[in-house]
């Protein structure tokens, strides 16, 4: 294993545990005096852009365009750190809203809610190996694991749009 490579291994990994963990201990934080109740929206539509996105960087790839295909992934990657950000912004300044919905759409909705939360942590170390591959011109073994990446990541990217849908009628 080379010197890069090794490094990315090293941050992959660091990056999978500490993201996290930071997001749930950070949810024990309540800074009171902001706020913050307009980002939600905005966070459900970046992650409705990132999945657009990341079906336009498929194109891309599936089309022969590397280069647009690279840049498309980044700009998920961008995407996805401005949706985090936002999202703990949000947490630490505000209340949690509870579900309103009854009968089985509440059912539904904590299914939709629970598999969005369990990918959102599972995708990160996918995300970081398949770039990782790619950066490291490792593109058969980028696209082994990019066939489990595209699927989870575009999930809890649409389910992320879809559980915002749900609790909107809820926010105060």
């Amino acid at each position: 294993m080379n010197p890069k490579e090794k490094k990315l291994k090293i941050w992959t990994i660091l990056l999978s545990i500490i993201i996290p963990i930071a997001v749930a201990l950070l949810f024990g934080i309540k800074i009171e005096g902001y706020d913050l109740s307009f980002l939600p929206p905005i966070y459900a539509g970046i992650n409705g852009l990132t999945a657009i996105l990341l079906i336009m960087a498929l194109m891309a790839i599936k089309q022969g365009n590397r280069q647009k295909h690279e840049r498309l992934i980044k700009m998920c990657i961008l995407c996805s750190v401005a949706f985090l950000l936002m999202y703990i912004a949000y947490h630490i300044t505000s209340e949690s809203t509870s579900y309103g919905g009854q009968g089985l759409l509440r059912y539904v909705y904590f299914f939709i809610l629970i598999s969005h939360i369990l990918l959102s942590i599972v995708v990160i170390p996918f995300v970081l190996i398949t770039y990782a591959r790619a950066l490291l011109g490792k593109f058969e073994a980028h696209k082994k694991i990019a066939k489990f990446t595209f699927p989870l990541w575009l999930y809890v990217a649409i389910s992320g749009v879809v559980v915002y849908i749900m609790i909107s009628p809820y926010y105060q």
